[in-house]
Protein backbone atom coordinates (compact mmCIF):
# COMPACT_ATOMS: atom_id res chain seq x y z
CA UNK A 1 0.00 0.00 0.00
CA UNK A 2 1.03 3.59 -0.82
CA UNK A 3 1.08 6.10 1.42
CA UNK A 4 1.78 10.25 1.38
CA UNK A 5 1.03 12.54 4.44
CA UNK A 6 -0.37 15.79 3.24
CA UNK A 7 -1.39 18.83 4.94
CA UNK A 8 -4.95 19.96 4.05
CA UNK A 9 -6.39 23.31 5.37
CA UNK A 10 -10.36 23.28 6.44
CA UNK A 11 -11.65 25.50 3.67
CA UNK A 12 -10.56 22.65 1.55
CA UNK A 13 -11.07 19.50 3.37
CA UNK A 14 -14.78 20.63 3.98
CA UNK A 15 -15.43 22.68 0.60
CA UNK A 16 -19.11 21.86 -0.54
CA UNK A 17 -19.57 19.62 2.04
CA UNK A 18 -22.77 17.91 2.23
CA UNK A 19 -24.91 15.71 4.19
CA UNK A 20 -27.76 13.66 2.79
CA UNK A 21 -29.62 10.82 4.43
CA UNK A 22 -29.51 8.88 0.80
CA UNK A 23 -27.03 9.93 -0.71
CA UNK A 24 -24.76 10.12 2.16
CA UNK A 25 -21.64 12.61 3.02
CA UNK A 26 -19.06 14.42 0.65
CA UNK A 27 -17.09 16.83 0.75
CA UNK A 28 -12.99 18.34 -0.77
CA UNK A 29 -15.38 19.87 -3.74
CA UNK A 30 -17.61 16.81 -4.02
CA UNK A 31 -14.05 14.84 -4.94
CA UNK A 32 -14.26 13.04 -0.83
CA UNK A 33 -17.15 10.08 0.50
CA UNK A 34 -16.59 10.97 3.90
CA UNK A 35 -18.76 8.12 4.72
CA UNK A 36 -18.26 4.91 2.51
CA UNK A 37 -20.73 2.06 2.87
CA UNK A 38 -18.31 0.32 5.02
CA UNK A 39 -18.01 3.17 7.75
CA UNK A 40 -20.40 3.53 10.82
CA UNK A 41 -22.73 6.24 11.42
CA UNK A 42 -22.23 9.70 13.40
CA UNK A 43 -21.71 8.56 16.97
CA UNK A 44 -19.85 11.47 18.43
CA UNK A 45 -22.03 13.40 21.14
CA UNK A 46 -21.95 16.84 22.03
CA UNK A 47 -19.22 16.80 24.14
CA UNK A 48 -16.88 14.94 21.22
CA UNK A 49 -18.34 17.43 18.86
CA UNK A 50 -17.40 20.38 20.55
CA UNK A 51 -14.39 19.21 21.52
CA UNK A 52 -12.71 19.04 18.08
CA UNK A 53 -13.67 22.28 17.26
CA UNK A 54 -12.22 23.81 20.72
CA UNK A 55 -9.02 21.33 19.40
CA UNK A 56 -8.72 23.87 15.99
CA UNK A 57 -9.58 26.59 18.09
CA UNK A 58 -6.65 26.53 20.09
CA UNK A 59 -4.31 25.68 17.42
CA UNK A 60 -3.63 22.15 18.82
CA UNK A 61 -3.06 19.03 16.68
CA UNK A 62 -6.18 16.69 15.44
CA UNK A 63 -4.92 13.17 15.24
CA UNK A 64 -4.25 12.26 12.00
CA UNK A 65 -6.63 11.14 8.98
CA UNK A 66 -7.01 8.43 6.05
CA UNK A 67 -7.76 8.93 3.11
CA UNK A 68 -7.87 6.09 -0.02
CA UNK A 69 -7.48 7.16 -3.28
CA UNK A 70 -10.20 5.69 -5.79
CA UNK A 71 -9.05 3.79 -8.48
CA UNK A 72 -9.67 6.83 -10.92
CA UNK A 73 -7.07 8.25 -9.29
CA UNK A 74 -9.28 11.86 -8.91
CA UNK A 75 -11.63 10.86 -5.98
CA UNK A 76 -11.25 9.38 -2.58
CA UNK A 77 -12.95 8.05 0.19
CA UNK A 78 -12.34 8.16 4.25
CA UNK A 79 -11.36 5.45 5.82
CA UNK A 80 -10.51 7.11 9.17
CA UNK A 81 -11.11 10.63 10.66
CA UNK A 82 -15.28 10.84 9.77
CA UNK A 83 -16.73 11.70 13.13
CA UNK A 84 -13.96 14.81 12.72
CA UNK A 85 -14.47 15.71 9.43
CA UNK A 86 -18.28 15.62 9.80
CA UNK A 87 -17.80 17.40 13.09
CA UNK A 88 -15.48 20.45 11.37
CA UNK A 89 -18.81 20.33 8.52
CA UNK A 90 -21.18 20.41 10.83
CA UNK A 91 -20.04 23.61 12.27
CA UNK A 92 -18.71 25.54 9.18
CA UNK A 93 -22.07 24.95 7.68
CA UNK A 94 -23.45 26.97 11.04
CA UNK A 95 -25.43 23.29 12.03
CA UNK A 96 -24.40 23.77 15.60
CA UNK A 97 -23.07 26.67 18.07
CA UNK A 98 -19.75 26.26 20.41
CA UNK A 99 -19.92 28.87 23.50
CA UNK A 100 -23.65 30.23 22.09
CA UNK A 101 -21.81 30.88 18.95
CA UNK A 102 -22.38 29.82 15.52
CA UNK A 103 -19.68 29.84 12.92
CA UNK A 104 -20.81 32.75 11.16
CA UNK A 105 -20.93 34.92 14.91
CA UNK A 106 -17.46 34.66 14.39
CA UNK A 107 -15.28 37.38 12.68
CA UNK A 108 -13.47 37.33 9.48
CA UNK A 109 -10.18 36.36 11.82
CA UNK A 110 -11.99 33.79 13.70
CA UNK A 111 -13.83 32.67 10.68
CA UNK A 112 -10.33 32.29 9.03
CA UNK A 113 -8.23 30.77 11.84
CA UNK A 114 -10.53 27.53 11.78
CA UNK A 115 -10.45 27.21 7.83
CA UNK A 116 -6.76 27.94 7.53
CA UNK A 117 -5.73 25.30 9.97
CA UNK A 118 -4.34 22.12 8.90
CA UNK A 119 -5.00 18.64 8.90
CA UNK A 120 -2.91 16.09 8.64
CA UNK A 121 -3.98 13.11 6.38
CA UNK A 122 -2.88 10.48 4.79
CA UNK A 123 -3.05 9.40 0.94
CA UNK A 124 -3.52 6.23 0.75
CA UNK A 125 -3.51 3.25 -2.55
CA UNK A 126 -4.35 0.02 -2.30
CA UNK A 127 -6.64 -2.57 -3.36
CA UNK A 128 -10.23 -3.16 -1.55
CA UNK A 129 -8.52 -6.05 0.63
CA UNK A 130 -5.84 -3.73 1.81
CA UNK A 131 -8.83 -1.03 1.84
CA UNK A 132 -10.45 -2.88 4.65
CA UNK A 133 -7.69 -4.06 6.29
CA UNK A 134 -6.27 -0.82 6.79
CA UNK A 135 -9.42 0.37 8.32
CA UNK A 136 -10.02 -2.34 11.12
CA UNK A 137 -6.29 -2.05 11.93
CA UNK A 138 -6.25 1.83 12.57
CA UNK A 139 -9.86 1.72 13.97
CA UNK A 140 -8.64 -0.11 16.83
CA UNK A 141 -7.03 2.63 18.51
CA UNK A 142 -10.37 4.74 18.34
CA UNK A 143 -13.80 3.92 19.42
CA UNK A 144 -14.45 0.34 19.34
CA UNK A 145 -16.21 -1.18 16.36
CA UNK A 146 -19.27 -2.84 17.11
CA UNK A 147 -19.01 -6.26 15.48
CA UNK A 148 -22.14 -5.43 13.06
CA UNK A 149 -19.88 -2.16 12.06
CA UNK A 150 -17.56 -4.66 10.95
CA UNK A 151 -19.91 -6.79 9.31
CA UNK A 152 -21.19 -3.91 7.47
CA UNK A 153 -17.57 -3.49 6.08
CA UNK A 154 -17.41 -6.84 4.20
CA UNK A 155 -21.13 -7.33 2.96
CA UNK A 156 -21.20 -3.62 1.09
CA UNK A 157 -23.37 -3.89 -1.70
CA UNK A 158 -27.01 -2.26 -2.53
CA UNK A 159 -28.84 -4.49 -0.24
CA UNK A 160 -26.95 -2.98 2.87
CA UNK A 161 -27.20 0.70 1.81
CA UNK A 162 -31.13 0.13 1.95
CA UNK A 163 -30.79 -1.96 5.06
CA UNK A 164 -28.99 0.95 6.71
CA UNK A 165 -31.88 3.49 5.54
CA UNK A 166 -34.26 1.28 6.96
CA UNK A 167 -32.81 0.56 10.35
CA UNK A 168 -30.20 2.82 11.30
CA UNK A 169 -30.94 6.36 10.61
CA UNK A 170 -32.13 8.91 12.61
CA UNK A 171 -36.21 8.31 13.16
CA UNK A 172 -35.67 5.56 10.89
CA UNK A 173 -38.77 3.47 10.28
CA UNK A 174 -37.62 0.23 12.55
CA UNK A 175 -36.92 2.89 15.45
CA UNK A 176 -40.25 4.22 14.72
CA UNK A 177 -42.29 1.05 15.09
CA UNK A 178 -40.30 -0.46 17.21
CA UNK A 179 -40.62 2.18 20.12
CA UNK A 180 -44.65 3.10 19.31
CA UNK A 181 -46.51 1.83 22.19
CA UNK A 182 -43.23 1.25 24.24
CA UNK A 183 -39.36 0.60 23.86
CA UNK A 184 -38.92 -3.37 22.47
CA UNK A 185 -35.37 -3.49 21.26
CA UNK A 186 -31.88 -2.32 22.97
CA UNK A 187 -29.08 -0.72 21.47
CA UNK A 188 -27.89 2.90 19.45
CA UNK A 189 -29.68 2.95 15.79
CA UNK A 190 -26.49 4.63 14.96
CA UNK A 191 -23.96 1.79 16.19
CA UNK A 192 -25.96 -0.65 13.72
CA UNK A 193 -27.82 -2.66 17.05
CA UNK A 194 -31.55 -2.36 15.27
CA UNK A 195 -30.04 -3.97 12.35
CA UNK A 196 -27.80 -6.57 13.96
CA UNK A 197 -31.25 -7.52 15.90
CA UNK A 198 -33.47 -7.73 13.19
CA UNK A 199 -30.88 -9.74 10.80
CA UNK A 200 -30.14 -11.84 14.04
CA UNK A 201 -34.29 -12.80 14.53
CA UNK A 202 -34.61 -13.05 10.64
CA UNK A 203 -31.97 -16.30 10.38
CA UNK A 204 -31.82 -17.71 14.17
CA UNK A 205 -28.30 -15.66 14.97
CA UNK A 206 -26.44 -16.78 11.76
CA UNK A 207 -25.85 -12.70 10.62
CA UNK A 208 -23.21 -13.77 8.04
CA UNK A 209 -24.79 -15.89 5.90
CA UNK A 210 -27.72 -13.89 5.83
CA UNK A 211 -25.82 -11.12 4.65
CA UNK A 212 -24.33 -12.84 2.22
CA UNK A 213 -26.50 -14.54 0.74
CA UNK A 214 -28.20 -11.20 -0.22
CA UNK A 215 -25.47 -8.61 -0.17
CA UNK A 216 -26.35 -7.95 -4.17
CA UNK A 217 -29.92 -7.69 -3.79
CA UNK A 218 -31.36 -4.16 -4.92
CA UNK A 219 -32.99 -3.80 -1.41
CA UNK A 220 -33.54 -5.12 1.93
CA UNK A 221 -37.80 -5.43 1.99
CA UNK A 222 -37.34 -8.81 3.12
CA UNK A 223 -35.88 -7.98 6.19
CA UNK A 224 -38.20 -5.07 6.79
CA UNK A 225 -40.97 -7.08 6.06
CA UNK A 226 -40.42 -9.62 8.48
CA UNK A 227 -39.17 -7.31 10.80
CA UNK A 228 -42.96 -5.29 10.83
CA UNK A 229 -44.58 -9.06 11.00
CA UNK A 230 -42.37 -9.13 14.38
CA UNK A 231 -43.47 -6.14 16.00
CA UNK A 232 -47.20 -6.34 15.25
CA UNK A 233 -46.93 -9.83 16.52
CA UNK A 234 -45.86 -8.69 20.20
CA UNK A 235 -48.18 -5.51 20.37
CA UNK A 236 -50.78 -8.04 19.55
CA UNK A 237 -50.11 -10.84 22.26
CA UNK A 238 -48.71 -8.58 24.26
CA UNK A 239 -50.97 -5.84 24.08
CA UNK A 240 -49.96 -4.30 27.49
CA UNK A 241 -46.54 -2.61 27.41
CA UNK A 242 -44.20 -3.30 30.36
CA UNK A 243 -40.63 -1.65 30.67
CA UNK A 244 -39.89 -5.67 30.91
CA UNK A 245 -40.22 -6.21 27.40
CA UNK A 246 -37.59 -4.45 26.47
CA UNK A 247 -34.77 -6.45 24.94
CA UNK A 248 -36.47 -9.74 24.68
CA UNK A 249 -35.57 -12.39 22.11
CA UNK A 250 -39.07 -11.43 20.28
CA UNK A 251 -37.87 -12.67 16.73
CA UNK A 252 -37.14 -15.96 17.91
CA UNK A 253 -40.15 -16.11 20.03
CA UNK A 254 -42.11 -15.05 16.99
CA UNK A 255 -40.44 -17.87 14.64
CA UNK A 256 -41.76 -20.55 16.87
CA UNK A 257 -45.28 -19.12 18.42
CA UNK A 258 -46.85 -17.11 15.55
CA UNK A 259 -48.79 -19.90 14.10
CA UNK A 260 -50.39 -20.93 17.36
CA UNK A 261 -53.66 -19.25 18.56
CA UNK A 262 -52.49 -17.58 21.78
CA UNK A 263 -55.07 -16.31 24.08
CA UNK A 264 -54.08 -12.46 24.64
CA UNK A 265 -55.72 -12.24 27.74
CA UNK A 266 -54.80 -15.10 29.10
CA UNK A 267 -51.56 -14.67 28.64
CA UNK A 268 -51.99 -10.68 30.39
CA UNK A 269 -53.75 -12.37 33.27
CA UNK A 270 -50.23 -14.98 33.65
CA UNK A 271 -47.95 -12.03 33.03
CA UNK A 272 -49.50 -10.29 36.03
CA UNK A 273 -49.68 -12.86 38.43
CA UNK A 274 -45.90 -13.75 37.33
CA UNK A 275 -44.60 -10.01 38.08
CA UNK A 276 -45.79 -10.05 41.18
CA UNK A 277 -44.36 -13.61 42.30
CA UNK A 278 -41.49 -12.96 44.78
CA UNK A 279 -39.78 -16.07 43.37
CA UNK A 280 -39.05 -14.62 39.85
CA UNK A 281 -35.64 -13.16 39.90
CA UNK A 282 -35.83 -12.40 35.66
CA UNK A 283 -39.17 -10.31 34.94
CA UNK A 284 -37.71 -10.33 31.33
CA UNK A 285 -37.86 -13.65 30.96
CA UNK A 286 -41.73 -14.17 31.64
CA UNK A 287 -42.55 -13.33 28.19
CA UNK A 288 -40.17 -16.57 26.96
CA UNK A 289 -41.91 -18.70 29.85
CA UNK A 290 -45.57 -18.52 29.09
CA UNK A 291 -45.03 -18.97 25.49
CA UNK A 292 -42.64 -21.71 26.27
CA UNK A 293 -42.77 -23.06 29.75
CA UNK A 294 -39.33 -23.29 30.27
CA UNK A 295 -38.50 -22.17 33.78
CA UNK A 296 -34.88 -21.43 33.20
CA UNK A 297 -36.19 -18.31 31.17
CA UNK A 298 -37.15 -17.20 35.23
CA UNK A 299 -34.12 -17.99 37.44
CA UNK A 300 -36.15 -18.99 39.67
CA UNK A 301 -34.91 -17.83 43.03
CA UNK A 302 -32.70 -20.10 44.80
CA UNK A 303 -32.81 -21.49 48.30
CA UNK A 304 -30.37 -19.58 50.29
CA UNK A 305 -27.19 -21.01 52.19
CA UNK A 306 -28.98 -20.55 55.23
CA UNK A 307 -31.95 -22.37 54.82
CA UNK A 308 -30.53 -25.61 52.96
CA UNK A 309 -28.44 -25.66 56.24
CA UNK A 310 -31.51 -25.34 58.46
CA UNK A 311 -33.24 -28.04 56.59
CA UNK A 312 -29.94 -30.13 56.27
CA UNK A 313 -29.53 -30.31 60.05
CA UNK A 314 -33.40 -31.43 60.52
CA UNK A 315 -32.75 -34.72 58.14
CA UNK A 316 -29.64 -34.97 60.07
CA UNK A 317 -27.57 -35.28 56.37
CA UNK A 318 -30.59 -37.70 55.43
CA UNK A 319 -31.69 -37.91 51.47
CA UNK A 320 -35.00 -37.75 51.83
CA UNK A 321 -35.21 -39.71 48.73
CA UNK A 322 -32.76 -42.45 49.01
CA UNK A 323 -32.34 -42.38 53.01
CA UNK A 324 -28.90 -42.58 52.75
CA UNK A 325 -26.54 -40.85 55.29
CA UNK A 326 -24.49 -37.57 52.60
CA UNK A 327 -22.14 -34.77 53.84
CA UNK A 328 -23.80 -31.30 53.36
CA UNK A 329 -21.05 -30.78 50.27
CA UNK A 330 -22.79 -33.05 48.62
CA UNK A 331 -26.36 -32.93 48.99
CA UNK A 332 -28.86 -30.04 46.99
CA UNK A 333 -31.94 -28.13 48.40
CA UNK A 334 -35.44 -29.27 46.50
CA UNK A 335 -38.62 -27.45 46.62
CA UNK A 336 -41.09 -30.12 47.42
CA UNK A 337 -44.49 -28.74 45.78
CA UNK A 338 -42.78 -27.41 42.74
CA UNK A 339 -42.78 -24.00 42.23
CA UNK A 340 -45.01 -24.64 39.09
CA UNK A 341 -47.73 -26.04 40.90
CA UNK A 342 -47.97 -22.87 43.74
CA UNK A 343 -44.63 -24.28 45.95
CA UNK A 344 -42.36 -21.19 47.13
CA UNK A 345 -38.87 -20.96 47.78
CA UNK A 346 -38.95 -21.26 51.74
CA UNK A 347 -37.28 -22.89 54.65
CA UNK A 348 -41.18 -25.33 54.66
CA UNK A 349 -40.87 -26.52 51.30
CA UNK A 350 -37.35 -27.01 51.09
CA UNK A 351 -36.12 -30.74 51.06
CA UNK A 352 -32.04 -32.00 51.32
CA UNK A 353 -31.60 -34.43 48.30
CA UNK A 354 -28.40 -36.10 47.16
CA UNK A 355 -26.90 -35.58 43.62
CA UNK A 356 -27.66 -37.97 42.07
CA UNK A 357 -31.99 -38.25 43.66
CA UNK A 358 -32.15 -34.92 42.75
CA UNK A 359 -30.68 -34.89 39.27
CA UNK A 360 -33.18 -37.85 38.69
CA UNK A 361 -36.31 -36.43 40.00
CA UNK A 362 -34.99 -32.93 37.80
CA UNK A 363 -35.02 -35.04 35.26
CA UNK A 364 -31.04 -33.73 34.18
Amino acid sequence: MKIELKRIPVREAVNGYKDNAEEGVTAYGGKLDVRPKYQREFVYDDRQRDAVIETIKQDFPLNVMYWMTKDDGINYEMIDGQQRTISIGQYVSGNFALANRFFYNLTKEEQNQILDYELMIYFCEGTDKERLDWFKVINIAGEKLTDQEIRNAVYTGPWLSDAKLKFSKTSCAAYKLANDGGTLLNGELNRQHYLETALSWINHGEIDGYMAKHQHEPNANNLWSYFQDVIMWVRKTFPKYRKEMRGVNWGGLHNESKDKKLDAEKLETEVAQLMQDEDVTRRSGIYPYVLTRDERHLQIRAFTDNMKREVYEEQEGICKKCEEQFPFEEMEADHIKPWHEGGKTTSENCQMLCKDCNRRKSGK
